[in-house]
């Protein structure tokens, strides 16, 4: 009887992982379907390098340039902010806070990744926005320094709950033989935990990127929504997120600017793709 429940427990596994890959792969079919039909009226290189997005206009502009830039931008300024952070963070947890205070600070790096992006976008418009405006003396606080700031207040429940797992994870005989060595214990943890624990922290980073990348309302309320290419992290940008959550709703099925938003979809299918294959490469390396 037990085997036959091994059995079956086994096989609904097996299945539940070939349907999400089976998902997976008619979500990326059905973009293509969608989207390669702009190909038909762009080309490809004039979309992704293009400097002009206007979808309505007569004829139609395009360019995803500025939208791609933004997001890099976007995710750039969040990743310089939150990697450094949310590494300490989970050093402090993994090697030095006490027993009690790591339980709570747990908690509280849980709790916070259950926030919505939404009531952070709110959170953000109301506080960070008039912040950015009048410590630099900007027209508008709605610019890519105060998305990069949301972004990774959002990124580093994700790189500090997985680094300290990764931490965690490393042989205490490695601490054990370093500090019988002499090495004090910031040595340790610099010289020895951190370099065995890189492959976990390098997959904590890139999947707290990926969860930048793939932030729609947060940046979509705090950025500005300016579609023009980016000469500053203090001016207001657009994202692809962005595009896609504001436009979708009002482009004309079939129309040339609805194909469009498909086809951004796929750029940001590949990107995502590419960063979780990257921090599963990472995660799985042999040390």
């Amino acid at each position: 009887m037990r085997k036959i429940k091994e059995f079956i427990i086994e096989k609904l596994i097996l299945i539940s992982g070939l349907a999400s890959i089976f998902f997976v792969i008619l979500i990326f079919l059905f973009l293509l379907k969608e989207g390669f039909a702009v190909f038909k009226i762009e080309s490809p290189l004039n979309f992704l390098f293009g400097r002009s997005w206007y979808p309505i206009s007569e004829p139609p502009q395009l360019g995803i340039l500025p939208l791609i830039l933004g997001s890099l931008l976007v995710t750039l300024g969040a990743a310089i902010i939150s990697i450094p952070i949310g590494i300490g963070c989970a050093v402090y947890i993994a090697e030095i806070a006490p027993v009690k205070i790591k339980e709570i600070l747990k908690a509280g790096v849980e709790l916070l990744a259950a926030i919505p992006s939404v009531v952070l976008g709110f959170v953000g418009m109301v506080t960070l926005v008039p912040l950015v405006k009048t410590i630099f003396h900007l027209p508008t606080g709605l610019t890519a320094l105060s998305g990069s700031i949301m972004l990774a207040f959002m990124a580093m429940p994700t790189i500090v709950s997985i680094a300290e797992d990764a931490l965690y994870s490393v042989p205490k005989n490695y601490k054990e033989g370093a500090l019988a060595l002499g090495a004090t214990h910031w040595q340790t943890i610099w010289r020895v935990m951190l370099p065995a624990a890189s492959s976990g922290i390098l997959a904590a980073v890139m999947l707290g990127i990926g969860r930048v990348i793939g932030e729609t309302m947060a940046v979509m309320m705090i950025t500005g929504n300016a579609a023009v290419i980016p000469q500053s992290i203090l001016v207001p940008v657009r994202t692809l997120t962005a595009t896609i959550a504001a436009e979708m709703g009002e482009a004309v099925v079939g129309s040339e600017h609805y194909f469009a938003l498909f086809a951004i979809g796929i750029v940001l299918f590949v990107i995502s793709f590419a960063i979780n294959v990257t921090a599963d490469l990472f995660l799985h390396k042999k040390e």
